[in-house]
């Protein structure tokens, strides 16, 4: 009897997944995945799949609107006075931390270089968030355009020497820039997504 309730189960997974599949062959006009394995377990392609689904009917937002709806003020960058800025500028990295966004590279730039960037121009970009999954991470990379510009402070600051080198090798003709040290130890610091939520109800 237990044998026969295993084999059911086992077979209603599987026409979970198929049905799962066709889901996500239809919200990628008929194609399906480029991969298949049928060494994958069906309970992780599953879930797999469910995350697909749920990432690619999601309604997109943006972090401005995020942090606003949840209370945070967002004043313009003009109007937040020196000796407050720090204070603001950890508030909004704390709380987007809760939403599961992970903010990166930000070690170049000052206070309100990160701030003037994040309010003009990052916040505004539309992002999908999962704030209650927790193995889900919105990575919200200061250079992460892929622009020149991004590029070349990524290898001034951020590359170790053997990307460099193998950069070199790429791409012999690009005029590398001087590495230098990165002016600010902030990236560090920021706050792991367990730790935010757990500020944030205390």
């Amino acid at each position: 009897m237990k044998d026969e309730e295993t084999d059911k189960g086992n077979l209603d997974q599987l026409t979970r997944v198929e049905d799962l599949r066709k889901q996500v062959e239809e919200l990628h006009g008929g194609v399906g995945l480029s991969f298949k394995s049928d060494d994958l377990p069906a309970e992780i392609e599953e879930e797999f799949l469910k995350h697909i689904i749920a990432y690619e009917t999601a309604t997109p937002t943006t972090l401005f609107d995020e942090l606003v709806k949840s209370g945070v003020s967002l004043p313009a960058p003009e109007e937040i006075p020196d000796a407050d800025l720090s204070d603001k500028l950890w508030e909004i990295i704390d709380r987007i931390a809760s939403f599961g966004v992970s903010l990166e590279n930000t070690d170049h730039l000052s206070d309100r270089e990160l701030y003037k960037d994040l309010w003009q121009e990052l916040f505004r970009e539309e992002a999908i968030l999962f704030p209650d999954e927790p193995n889900y991470t919105y990575h919200l990379d200061v250079i992460g355009s892929g622009s020149e510009e991004d590029t070349l402070i990524y290898l001034k600051y951020y590359a170790d020497e053997d990307y460099r080198e193998n950069w070199m090798k790429e791409w012999p003709d690009y005029i590398m820039p001087e590495r230098e040290p990165l002016p600010y130890d902030r990236d560090r610091h920021m706050p792991q997504r367990h730790q935010a939520e757990n500020d944030s109800v205390m």
